[in-house]
């Protein structure tokens, strides 16, 4: 029988209550027992249900309007006295985004009494004679030491009622009702929390999959829901300068500036981008209202950029599309008209004068992660909203001349703004297309020609899938594949569809790639494959779905397994490895700000670090962002929220980085509040789409 554990900082109000020792249980469900982690289809609602712990070591969950009014047990006298004082934890229990609730939350509701009435109460009964209600709540760390003295006394009476006892099973029975809070949050008040029997892969589309063993540790912090006193004094910190770095325009919010590093010279720092803002916005979102939470400002800044979409687009004496989005803008006071006025860059005074590809990506994104948590459907439905996704995606779905469908970039369109060799067929350009085309299929109209383009987007999103999956796609057993390819293979059936060299590939990546693992690798395109780490392109794949659910898991596998390469002493190494010698002088152009381990050629962006904990949180390994926040932790604030760090370990400040850049105050906020409340996430993932085909890929042994 499978053994359940469960974490004694789960049984919050044991102080006055009889625990037994040796809690070993298993679920009953209607007139047949399960245990817990069979693959019966029954589920038990954590809302209303009783919990029988009895002497001999057996549990029964049974519903309140069934429940018996005698439990006995067939276990003989010799297994009840085989027992070990051990703590009660749970094992591979499933839950769903509905069953967490932001920490914060819970101590507000217990705050007030009117509200303490409504959080979880533990009942205690001894054969329905007596009961205790407590609603106040201790700490994980004195819950654990009463427990343990709780446990103790226990032992020693149990020990006098059996020698005094003939007939074991006429023991009093323990029986323990759970209520839960059924006010979990404001955008669930009407939505009963479960606790699902079923078990699934550690690897899914929903918070349904998350295991709760390997969850609670990450989201429950020791001291109190913020962490330790230094760490709460560190996110008052970074609250107050991302409010701070707000932006106003004719008296509201719509944006944050890039950087407010009071020594360094502005230069395009004091303006709002697009890829920059999407981190700030979403803290704003996911940051309860009455702890400051600002959705307006996401909305302000959605509709701002909209607006700013409408101008007509030139540089030089070439017009840039209709869709095009800004990669940044300011806020300028004209002191002759005595207003003020917005001005937009469209790439015409970006480095190499390339426009941002990824800006219109992420506003569908961004888009989407307001309507998912306000709930405002209006806004998306606006006739200028629609129309404006509208243009976004018929700059990316007009016909041409591709043979594939992967989206044709320059170099320096995305997060990697300088020349850096990812020309072509980028995988972060892919993955935050991808993210993109299936947020546009949840808002677009079926209206007009609404219809059209969603059947066009449908076949975009199946063919792109097959593409990424099965092409881009790396692991130990396909890097041998590549490695014994033959080439000029004319006919349908080549194996070698891309005609690569397996005399290219870099030797570095021989000593890279572990048994246990694999990644989406950077670029694909005729006769060349990059096999660079982006960690960007992983982490949107994973939150996209565009990666399988094995893949996914064989990614987190990989950035376990090469720990100090990718993460180091400070997360997160946006490229690996980076570009030295002869090829950084010809792929970089003897670029000076991205010499190796530097910027955007292998340095350390800790700003990544919220993509990071989205995908750990999804792919069920909470533990792996838990981690890397830990890191971030003891130096990004004394360091003065650096932009990026230098080194081929992330040790040093970069050696042009502005001090209190926004993003990455965000992103260590995005980061801690989707630890702490892991139903944060679906607000930036996507669940997996059953209707898309998938690929049949030769699996590894990391799947």
């Amino acid at each position: 029988m499978s053994t359940l554990r469960a974490p004694c900082d789960l049984l919050e109000d044991v102080k006055e209550a009889e625990v037994v020792p040796e809690l070993y249980f298993t679920l009953s469900v209607g007139d047949s027992e399960k245990e817990l982690g069979d693959s019966s289809e029954k589920e038990v609602k954590s809302a209303d249900f009783f919990i029988v712990l009895k002497h001999e070591g057996e549990c029964t969950v049974t519903p309140i309007e069934e429940q018996p009014s005698e439990t006995t047990t067939e276990k003989g006298s010799d297994d009840a006295n085989e027992k070990s004082f051990d703590f009660i934890m749970f094992e591979k229990s499933k839950f769903t985004e509905k069953s967490l609730c932001s920490q914060n939350e819970e101590e507000e509701a217990l705050e007030s009494p009117e509200e303490a009435s409504q959080t979880e109460n533990v009942k205690w009964t001894d054969n329905g004679k007596t009961s205790l209600e407590s609603n106040q709540r201790e700490s994980p760390k004195k819950s654990t030491e009463i427990f343990q003295d709780t446990v103790g006394k226990e032992e020693s009476s149990k020990s006098e009622e059996e020698n005094e006892s003939t007939d074991k099973l006429d023991q009093p029975m323990k029986t323990l009702r759970v209520q839960s809070n059924e006010n979990i949050s404001k955008s669930n008040n009407a939505n009963v929390a479960q606790m699902s029997l079923k078990p699934s892969p550690s690897v899914g589309s929903s918070l349904e999959n998350l295991e709760l063993d390997s969850l609670l540790p990450a989201v429950r912090s020791v001291d109190s829901p913020l962490g330790s006193t230094e760490n709460g004094a560190m996110l008052e910190e970074a609250w107050e300068g991302l409010q701070k770095s707000y932006v106003y325009y004719k008296g509201k919010p719509v944006g944050t500036l890039a950087a407010m590093d009071p020594i360094a010279e502005a230069l395009n720092y004091n303006q709002v981008f697009i890829r920059d803002f999407v981190p700030s916005g979403l803290a704003c979102l996911m940051r309860p209202a009455n702890a400051g939470g600002d959705p307006e400002i996401v909305k302000n800044f959605l509709l701002k950029t909209l607006h700013l979409q409408g101008w007509e687009k030139r540089i030089d004496n070439f017009t840039l599309g209709e869709g095009v989005m800004p990669a940044s803008f300011k806020v300028l006071y004209d002191s002759h008209r005595q207003k003020e006025t917005l001005v937009a860059d469209f790439g015409g005074s970006a480095i190499g004068r390339v426009a941002p590809v990824d800006s219109g990506f992420w506003w569908i994104i961004l888009l989407r992660s307001y309507t998912k948590c306000t709930h405002d459907y209006t806004l998306s439905e606006l006739p200028e909203v629609q129309r404006g996704m509208k243009l976004i995606l018929n700059l990316c779905l007009s016909d041409g001349f591709d043979t594939f469908p992967t989206l044709l970039c320059a170099d320096g369109c995305s997060m990697i703004d300088r020349r850096m060799g990812i020309y072509g067929y980028p995988i972060e350009i892919q993955a935050l297309f991808y993210f993109a085309l299936r947020s546009s299929r949840q808002m677009l109209k079926p209206e007009r020609d609404g219809k059209e383009l969603i059947e066009r987007i449908d076949k975009r999103i199946r063919a792109l899938s097959f593409h990424i999956q099965k092409y881009y796609w790396l692991d130990f057993t396909q890097l041998n594949n590549i490695y014994r390819y033959k080439t000029e293979e004319y006919s349908h059936t080549a194996v070698n569809k891309f005609n690569v060299i397996p005399e290219s590939i870099p030797d570095w990546v021989f000593d890279f790639m572990p048994l246990r693992g694999g990644y989406l690798i950077g670029n694909v395109s005729p006769a060349r494959m990059d096999f660079r780490w982006f960690l960007v392109g992983n982490c949107i794949a994973i939150l996209s779905s565009l990666a399988t659910p094995a893949q996914a898991t064989a990614i987190m596998d990989l950035i376990e397994e090469r720990w100090e390469d990718l993460i180091g002493e400070m997360p997160l190494k946006i490229v690996y490895p980076a570009l030295e010698g002869h090829e950084w002088r010809t792929v970089t152009g003897f670029d000076p700000k991205n010499t190796r381990w530097s910027y955007h050629n292998g340095g350390t962006w800790p700003v990544l670090v919220w993509l990071l904990t989205a995908a750990c949180i999804k792919t069920g390994r909470p533990q792996i962002a838990k981690r890397a926040i830990e890191l971030i932790e003891q130096r990004l604030s004394k360091d003065g929220w650096p932009e990026y760090y230098d080194g081929k370990t992330g040790r040093y400040v970069g050696k042009q980085a502005r001090k209190y850049q926004t993003w990455t105050i965000s992103g260590y906020l995005v980061a801690k509040m989707l630890i702490e409340n892991p139903a944060n996430l679906p607000i930036i993932s996507l669940e997996e789409d059953k209707r898309i085909a998938k690929p049949k890929l030769t699996r590894s042994i990391s799947f």
